[in-house]
């Protein structure tokens, strides 16, 4: 089970929705963050948890394409591309 999960909301200084950048948010926006299908997970390196949730969305593309990002960045991880509860895709799985 993962610790204390975090949310936060990257803006401009000038943003007039509020919250600097970076700042981090309530419980609620966690919620919401929840309710969006498509999600890109970092797993720890014994591939037995999830270490991070790197992007949730609700587009496809957009979850593809951060998917795709984090297989460059962490090369090495086992990564996995989500949508709700299905897999769709997954980099350095386990071995069998």
């Amino acid at each position: 089970m993962m610790g204390r999960r975090a949310c936060y909301r990257l803006s401009t200084a000038d943003d007039p929705n509020g919250g600097s950048t970076g700042a981090e948010r309530s419980p609620t926006d966690l919620f919401r963050l929840s309710e969006l299908p498509y999600s890109v997970e970092i797993w720890d390196p014994e591939k037995s948890t999830v270490e991070l949730v790197l992007a949730a969305t609700v587009s496809g593309s957009i979850g593809y394409a951060a998917y795709h990002a984090a297989t460059v960045e962490f090369p090495d991880r086992y990564i996995v591309l989500r949508r709700l509860d299905t897999v769709l895709s997954r980099w350095n799985a386990p071995a069998h």
